[in-house]
């Protein structure tokens, strides 16, 4: 059939346009595409801010924050604590061990593990990290550890723990010590042992690849720049619901990035270039990042001490009244308001009270619901019933608060000058700042106080080598969440040159107590002798628990929802295990 000019030309364009659409189509599509995947890629990496370099990413050698952020991601304990109870619950351990009062044994069995390199995680490995804490005698795990006699392998998944005497820190000290990879380590810890310096040869072998059982392993470390870390393919716990938590993990990937200032942390957050900072953020920053609506901000306890520490060795804090009349007339619910803006709480235990379990809310509350007149009244009248006396005392026989002289003592002399020492305030600026508040408030008491910072390592050499102290104030940022760091802080046998008990203080009673809970198996009856411990540290005052600060922290919500908030943090095992891309 014949066809004219004018048909053809208008069937060749049409069929041009039409290709032509289907062209533009078919980019879009493969441009959302992109997008779409681009996307997915971005969500399941989470970025991370660091506010320091990892010293070391060995295991033995990396014990600073910063360290252990990253190892904590690599190598797992038998047993952990349950995020919100803080329980110990199994982690690589199958239940709960089996107690043998008689034989003073515990039986564990294992998960069907693996490590990272595929390898199973068996007895053997158990019986070889016990074996490296004993041999190089490893710094925080030897001096626990050394509670076992000796451990034995009945099968490749059943250990069993021979205890030298009972022990009430077993399950919360040496059971959540990490576990290493004999095959990793073995070849290495023979090189080690027959070298000059053991231990320092130990924590000098180079790392490149580590092998674990946790969620992610090491990719690449570039020093000074990133971490980056993959998620484990052989993670034991990917789809196992454990504290509550149904694990994943649900990135493909971390990546850590260092930033060395905050203002440059929290630059980097609010842009979203990273999503979450592992650091702690002080309340200046606080203000700003509410007002950002992809910002979330996270407020939790700290498992921490932030005290008043006294030299009971020597007059004037040798007098219990004079301590317990210092401690009437500080305030801190002041502390609370202007240092911590309200971040944090008053502390009156040596036990912080997010730690539910152990913490006594009964002890001794100096001051507590007064206000300051009635303060000073107080201390004023407990000093006086002491024999301590005033030419000008501080309450007048009207009751009116007045400045007084400086105070003498029952014997009749002028009490001698003495120092609270504080860390610097470009240090910690909340120290320094209560330091000079506590001067302040002893004053008007007669007290000739005056505070001094002083460099952080001379004021420990000074307080705990050296005992040349009057008053301090320092603190604990990461207390262990078992108590027996009261027996260490303040049993008599610690009171020498670098010992744990730096205020000097010596109750016979107490070491008693402190002795018996060591050896209680029995939680509750362990808890009975722990409050009792702190009412008696409340009732002598070595320390005056100050306060403790919030930890704060942020997170760029857009692309990650589900951190899981617990005493110290956000920053975690247990988010690593369960953060999930915001759908």
């Amino acid at each position: 059939m014949h066809q004219n000019k004018g048909t053809y030309r208008l069937t060749w364009r049409a069929e041009f346009c039409f290709n032509l659409l289907l062209l533009a189509i078919l980019l879009v599509a493969m441009a959302g595409l992109f997008s779409s995947c681009q996307k997915t890629s971005e969500q399941a990496f989470l970025k991370i801010g660091l506010p320091e370099e990892p010293r070391s990413l060995n295991l033995w050698l990396g014990t600073d924050a910063n360290s252990r952020r990253i190892l904590s991601q690599i190598y797992q304990p038998l047993y952990h604590r349950h995020p919100e109870t803080l329980e110990i619950i199994p982690w690589l351990a199958k239940g709960k061990p089996i107690f043998d009062p008689e034989a003073l044994t515990y039986t564990v069995n294992l998960r069907d593990a693996k490590w990272s390199d595929g390898s199973d995680f068996t007895s053997e490995d158990v019986l070889f990290t016990k074996q490296l804490f004993f041999d190089f005698k490893i710094p925080r795990y030897y001096s626990k550890w050394n509670i076992i006699k000796k451990i034995e392998a009945l099968d490749a998944h059943t250990v069993v723990f021979y205890l030298r005497k009972p022990s009430a820190i077993f399950m919360s000290r040496v059971m959540t010590a990490p576990m290493v990879s004999k095959r990793e380590w073995e070849a290495v810890a023979r090189e080690a042992l027959a070298k000059e310096k053991p231990l320092r040869s130990l924590q000098d072998h180079a790392i490149e690849k580590p092998i674990g059982t946790g969620p992610f392993t090491l990719v690449e470390h570039k020093k000074g720049a990133y971490i980056h870390m993959q998620r484990n393919r052989y993670f034991f716990g990917k789809g196992l619901k454990i504290g509550n938590h149904l694990l994943g993990p649900y990135v493909d990937s971390l990546l850590f990035r260092v930033y060395g200032t905050s203002d440059v942390a929290i630059l980097a957050l609010k842009k979203g270039d990273i999503d979450y900072y592992w650091g702690d953020i002080q309340p200046g920053y606080i203000k700003d990042l509410k007002e950002q609506t992809n910002i979330d901000l996270y407020f939790n306890k700290k498992s921490a001490l932030y005290y008043l520490g006294f030299n009971l060795r020597k007059a004037p804090f040798n007098d219990k009244v004079l301590r317990q009349a210092v401690a009437t007339v500080i305030n801190k619910e002041f502390i609370l308001t202007r240092i911590l803006q309200n971040f944090g709480t008053p502390m009156h235990s040596v036990v912080p009270s997010g730690n539910h379990f152990w913490y006594n809310p009964k002890v001794r509350k100096y001051g507590q619901g007064q206000d300051h007149d009635q303060r000073i009244k107080l201390a004023h009248k407990m000093l006086k019933g002491a024999g301590y006396s005033w030419d000008r005392p501080p309450v007048t026989e009207e009751g009116k608060i007045v400045t007084p002289s400086d105070i003498l003592l029952p014997s009749g002399e002028k009490m001698e000058k003495f120092v609270i020492l504080t860390p610097p305030a470009d240090y910690d600026p909340k120290r320094a700042f209560a330091g000079t508040m506590v001067q302040e408030w002893v004053r008007e008491l007669g007290l000739p106080a005056s505070a001094r910072p002083m460099a952080f390592s001379s004021l420990l050499d000074t307080v705990k080598g050296k005992h040349e102290f009057d008053a301090f104030i320092l603190g604990y940022g990461q207390l262990d969440l078992d108590p027996d760091y009261l027996r260490s802080f303040f049993y008599s046998k610690n009171d020498k040159p670098r010992g744990w008990n730096m205020s000097g203080y010596h109750n016979l009673a107490f070491d008693k107590i402190a002795e018996d809970q060591m050896a209680l198996v029995d939680t509750q009856k362990r808890k009975d002798l722990i409050w009792k411990m702190q009412e008696m540290v409340l009732e002598d005052i070595p320390y005056l628990p100050l306060y403790n600060p919030h930890i704060i922290e942020a997170t760029f919500n857009e692309r990650f929802t589900g951190w899981v908030a617990k005493v110290d943090g956000i920053g975690n095992v247990w988010s690593m295990c369960v953060v999930k891309p915001v759908q």
